[in-house]
């Protein structure tokens, strides 16, 4: 009787121990499609594309750097002098009809600077170069000659530079913004309909650039460049506002 209870424990175990290896390899078995399955779910086919938008305005405004150089044995007079005509260039800008606020002073320098007698040795005597330099903002694009010709009568002997601009492009951007979306999602069809699949929505979206044109720069150098500014004609021109997108469509 004690052995007969024995060989029934023994056949129990010996069954249960089978039926748990049946559940591992049951697990086992559905595991890789299971995470086959997910990682499909989590890698969705994609398109994707560079958009790019452009926009042509015409400028409504330009900046300028106007300077005064004066130089002279005494420094206090080199200044004074400066002074003097750096005043009449502003006093002859606002007679135009530049507001005071689009008038900045942006570099005011003294330095001593050595004499040298033709066979290159110094001379003793030192020479104070004094630079005054305003920055101008032109806000009647059609006064820009008679801006430049009334500085350098007032004592202006260095234009630096005539640069255009757009005041406020916030509507531009947004027009460059909305052409360049617009380009994308032409291309991401394109290139669906050669693949044979449909686009789907977009997943994700960004601006990868937005440029201006480079700054066109005129009569710079001293009073014979400045004259020469003032003879030829000043065009502003056209400006291009560029954005480019960087989107990407699912596949459906």
């Amino acid at each position: 009787m004690y052995k007969k209870v024995i060989l029934i424990g023994l056949v129990l175990l010996i069954a249960a121990s089978l039926v748990g290896c049946g559940g591992v390899a049951a697990a086992q078995a559905l595991a890789p499609s299971t995470q086959t399955e997910t990682t499909s779910q989590t890698t969705p086919r994609t398109i994707s594309v560079n958009g790019n938008g452009k926009v042509e305005l015409k400028p409504d405004m330009a900046s300028i750097y106007i300077g005064v150089h004066t130089e002279g044995p005494d420094a206090v007079e080199a200044v004074s002098s400066n002074n003097e005509k750096t005043q009449a260039v502003i006093d002859a800008l606002i007679e135009l009809g530049v507001a005071e606020e689009d008038i900045q002073t942006t570099n005011f320098s003294i330095y001593p600077q050595q004499r040298y007698d033709p066979q290159g040795q110094p001379t003793g005597e030192i020479i104070y170069m004094v630079d005054n330099t305003v920055f101008v903002k032109v806000r009647d694009l059609d006064s820009i000659g008679a801006v430049l010709d009334s500085a350098v009568k007032a004592g202006a002997n260095s234009i630096n530079g005539i640069s255009f601009d757009v005041e406020d492009k916030s509507a531009a951007l947004s027009e460059a913004r909305a052409a360049a979306v617009d380009d994308a999602a032409k291309q991401a069809q394109e290139l669906a309909d050669a693949a044979g699949v449909e686009v789907g929505q977009v997943l994700s979206i960004s601006t990868t650039g937005v440029t201006y044109p480079p700054t066109p720069i005129y009569g710079k150098g001293g009073g014979a460049m400045a004259e020469a500014a003032v003879s030829v004609p000043v065009s502003p021109g056209q400006m291009t506002i560029t954005v480019d997108v960087y989107v990407v469509y699912e596949i459906q």
